[in-house]
């Protein structure tokens, strides 16, 4: 079984997400989503409710499993049984950032390969971040995010 991970903060998710697992789980038997739950940071949404949201918005989308991970990508992808991580890029600055984990990752664990995905040009623009800024001051997201996500988002705001 070819198994693979697509690890974020996922804070919220969004539309971008969801395609790069809608392709992503085309490629492997299994894509275990990994919602990171980073205590360095404040994130709008905690591990869980990203987590259940994320589970709502892929329930359609076979194959699929989603959990929440602490501490190095490696280690989770190795307790999922994967062997391939999971990366969207939407600009050349992404490649540059994650280019360096993946060479990282592949020196802490060779057995272990990064598969980079461009994002669809629809949502090359898009992230969590530009959401959340958005939301903040009432915009209308709904181009950006699942309807469910949108009203967990405006719940917050």
């Amino acid at each position: 079984m070819r198994t693979a991970v697509y690890p974020g903060s996922f804070d919220p998710v969004t539309n971008g997400h969801i395609d790069i697992i809608r392709r992503a789980s085309s490629m492997v038997d299994r894509l275990v989503i990994g919602v990171l739950n980073n205590s360095a940071k404040s994130p709008l949404f905690s591990a869980e409710e990203r987590v259940n949201m994320l589970e709502e918005v892929t329930k359609d989308i076979p194959g699929v499993e989603v959990t929440y991970f602490t501490g190095l990508l490696v280690d989770f992808a190795q307790s999922s049984n994967a062997r391939i991580i999971v990366r969207g890029l939407r600009a050349v600055s992404d490649f540059e950032y994650e280019l360096q984990w993946a060479q990282a990752n592949r020196l802490l664990n060779p057995a272990l390969d990064t598969l980079f995905l461009i994002t669809d040009q629809n949502y090359s623009y898009l992230s969590s971040s530009t959401v959340r800024e958005l939301a903040k001051y009432h915009a209308d997201i709904s181009k950006f995010v699942p309807p469910y996500v949108e009203q967990k988002v405006l719940e917050k705001y």
